[in-house]
């Protein structure tokens, strides 16, 4: 879900647009394949859910928007971003802090 990357790190996430409101909502898969699971409220229409995705994961890591970037899965539920200027660690640390079980 999580790998270091040069600029930061990369997480692998699972969207789930269409809810009530946007929030974590768990971890999806097992193992090397599992990504984090971020409920959206914003709809699956004109990039709208992947730009409540970047401002939800820029609040979440306490980043600017333009520092979390989508590297793939524009189109598909899942998908890769770049958290700039995140340590694994760091990003460790918040996840387990505020990821359900």
């Amino acid at each position: 879900m999580l790998r270091a990357a040069t600029e930061g790190v990369t997480l692998a996430v699972r969207a789930q647009p269409g809810a009530k409101k946007t929030a974590l909502a768990g971890v999806y898969g097992e193992g090397a394949t599992a990504q984090l699971k971020i409920a959206v409220q914003a709809p699956p229409v004109e990039g709208r859910a992947n730009e409540a995705l970047v401002a939800f994961l820029a609040r979440t890591f306490d980043r600017p928007k333009g520092a979390v970037r989508l590297l793939s899965g524009e189109l598909s539920r899942s998908k890769v971003f770049l958290l700039e200027g995140v340590t694994l660690a760091r990003a460790t640390a918040v996840l387990a802090a505020k990821t359900p079980q």
